[in-house]
């Protein structure tokens, strides 16, 4: 047994050493989900300090209303994959449509499609809340916004699936395929 730390970079990256033609952009991808879900949990442990609990007041594309929480996670999860120029479009259970990339950030050849914060209506309740992710490869044509025939692939053509569980501790887990 080795006495070094495994951080979650250093293990994604070993992973990533295992495919000798990766890029290392599903690597920078899954970094770029790993801090928006530190961001998160930040958020949902000062919660019941800063008001962010409760109704935001709308209703999202489930008929479910929306909590301050979720508005607050889909906004972060954005603006920490909007950047990172590994995505062609986005999908998220608090929006109806698919969220294309902003022009001023390059496209990439995936797709990640997320619950930002799922269980969010029993954060009052102290149950565990957390966010849901897949990422799949773009199949429209390359150096174009995405489409919706990105987004609505079949879970069999996910790359990776994963989970944020926050509460006491924050939890990321991931399969890309083993296991």
């Amino acid at each position: 047994m080795s006495n070094f730390v495994m951080t979650l970079n250093r293990h994604i990256i070993e992973q990533e050493r295992k495919y000798p033609r990766a890029t290392g952009e599903f690597t920078a991808l899954l970094t770029d989900i790993a801090l928006a879900a530190k961001i998160v949990s930040y958020n949902v442990n000062k919660a019941g300090l800063v008001n962010i609990l409760g109704s935001a007041g709308a209703i999202n594309v489930h008929g479910e209303s929306q909590k301050k929480l979720d508005v607050l996670a889909n906004e972060i999860m954005l603006k920490s994959l909007y950047p990172g120029g590994k995505l062609c479009a986005l999908g998220s259970e608090e929006e109806p449509d698919l969220i294309p990339i902003p022009e001023e950030f390059p496209l990439g050849k995936y797709v990640c499609v997320f619950d930002p914060l799922d269980g969010s209506s029993n954060i009052e309740a102290n149950v565990s809340i957390g966010t849901i992710f897949g990422i799949y490869i773009r199949v429209s044509p390359g150096g174009r916004p995405g489409k919706m025939e990105d987004l609505l692939q079949p879970g069999y053509k996910q790359v990776c699936a994963g989970y944020v569980i926050y509460g006491s501790s924050t939890m990321l887990v991931y399969t890309s395929g083993s296991g």
